[in-house]
């Protein structure tokens, strides 16, 4: 019997404080002034739980659980859920995506 599709793709804005780390803004040269700062990641969680969890120090990234500002759905909502191959493909897709779009982006 093959898996349930229940990975997310998910996406964090970040305080635009994160811009001050150095090693967030030297892997975005491109960031345009004004564009949000994002955290992409991928879960097998609720993307709200993986949230929580990253703010509370579980297993959390350190830029989301010291800038993370809240979710954002609309970025994400339309491609979960999904088999665990595609979600990996999907987050580094929409992580070059906004890229090009001129955000800040971190991924883990």
């Amino acid at each position: 019997m093959a898996r349930r599709n229940h990975y997310h793709v998910y996406v964090i804005e970040l305080s635009k404080d994160v811009l001050f780390e150095a090693k967030f803004k030297k892997c975005n040269p491109h960031y345009i002034t004004g564009k949000p700062c994002v955290y992409v990641g991928m879960t097998g969680l609720d993307p709200d739980l993986r949230f929580d969890k990253h703010k509370a120090g579980i297993q959390s990234n350190r830029y989301v659980k010291q800038y993370g500002l809240h979710l954002l759905p609309d970025l994400y909502e339309a491609f979960n859920p999904m088999s665990y191959d595609e979600a990996c493909d999907k987050e580094v897709e929409v992580g070059i995506d906004l890229r090009e779009a001129g955000f800040g982006v971190w991924q883990a």
